[in-house]
């Protein structure tokens, strides 16, 4: 019996790329993993070349090396003759960030643990609409749904409209805000087979890529912290490692309070992605270490510091990348005492709650 078989159409996102674009995924995708290291990002795209055949006898990695000069993606350092990225692909790194996570979460359904959104007088149009009160700006008025209103209301015949028929399109109001990110890059980043600090630089790449381009008037300032904090720029972040340290969250808090202290806009948070207890002090010159359990004089000034924050309206949002219940029952009196907000996320749902849970916070009611 003949007939017609119908399936899920599931595009390739590769077609109708060039070789050197379909390369360049690839390559994006290996510097991230080798925190911005060309050589041994082109190692690995050359072992990946041999396994899966990505180039063919008409185009070659030779080829898309020569490419990447020609184009200005990689320069070759002229004091010691090693190949370097270029200002471009650290670009490009943030924008593929970016498109991988945001790409991902607007076609996801089924989010869930995020504030829902309010309505106001504001500056982006959204789904919700209300009739007319007095005082509201006539460019609310949604005409096309108004005049609906007249026509159902009093016919076509003799056409009238009234205050009644009138229907307002609510808008949601953007707000600016100041936004310290807190990454992790103690050594536990790194244990146990799996790989954490990679995904949270993507998630830093795709987040100051967002703040930069859709809200310039935000600003994102970036710290890491180990043994010590320090602020990074945001095109260090391809370069990002794990280095043999502790947790100092103290140090890290206290800078991202001094950073946030200097800044203007009235809205100011948070973001901290870690996936352990805090476990080191700075006293002077000296460190205060204790891995084993969670040390009640560290506990102490994290939490004083997590109370600071909610004195000064700065609420923390932290993204724990482990299941540990000790672990978890830290984080939850952490964020009671700062009224702040937790997700405990695995690797792969930590771009996709940071981005809600921004986006969300960028909604206020007028």
């Amino acid at each position: 019996m003949r007939g017609i078989h119908f399936s899920k159409f599931e595009p390739d996102e590769q077609q109708g790329k060039s070789p050197f674009e379909k390369l360049l995924d690839v390559f994006t995708q290996l510097l991230t993993y080798t925190s911005g290291d060309v050589s041994e990002a082109l190692q690995w795209l050359t072992e990946l070349d041999k396994e899966y055949q990505l180039t063919n006898e008409e185009y070659g990695i030779g080829d898309f090396i020569q490419e990447l000069k020609e184009k200005g993606y990689i320069r070759e350092n002229e004091e010691n003759g090693s190949i370097q990225i270029t200002g471009k692909t650290e670009q490009n790194i943030r924008k593929r960030a970016l498109e991988e996570i945001f790409g991902k979460l607007k076609k996801s359904s089924n989010v869930g643990n995020h504030n829902t959104r309010k309505s106001g007088q504001g500056d982006e149009l959204n789904a919700d609409s209300r009739p007319y009160q007095f005082g509201d700006a006539l460019e609310q008025i949604d005409m096309t749904a108004s005049i609906r209103n007249a026509q159902i209301n009093h016919g076509i015949d003799s056409f009238s409209i009234h205050q009644d028929d009138l229907e307002i399109q609510e808008t949601d109001f953007k707000t600016q805000t100041s936004t310290a990110l807190m990454i992790d890059i103690s050594h536990s980043m790194i244990l146990y087979g799996e790989d954490r600090i990679t995904p949270a630089k993507k998630v830093a790449m795709a987040l100051s890529e967002l703040i930069t381009t859709r809200y310039p008037k935000d600003t994102l300032d970036i710290i890491v912290f180990g043994n010590d904090a320090w602020q990074i720029e945001i095109k260090d972040l391809p370069y990002l490692q794990v280095g043999p340290f502790h947790t100092n969250t103290v140090a890290g808090l206290e800078l991202a309070m001094d950073i946030l202290r200097r800044r203007r806009n009235p809205n100011k948070q948070i973001f901290m992605i870690t996936d352990g207890k805090p476990t080191c002090l700075k006293n002077g010159k000296e460190y205060y270490k204790n891995s084993f359990g969670l040390d009640r004089k560290i506990l102490n000034r994290t939490l004083n510091l997590a109370a600071q924050c909610k004195k000064l309206k700065i609420p923390i949002t932290t993204f724990m990348v482990a299941t540990d219940p000790w672990l978890q029952k830290f984080v939850t009196e952490f964020t009671e005492t700062n009224n702040g907000k937790a997700f405990f996320s695995g690797l792969d749902k930590l771009g996709q709650f940071l981005f809600f849970d921004f986006e969300n916070g960028k909604r206020k009611m007028l």
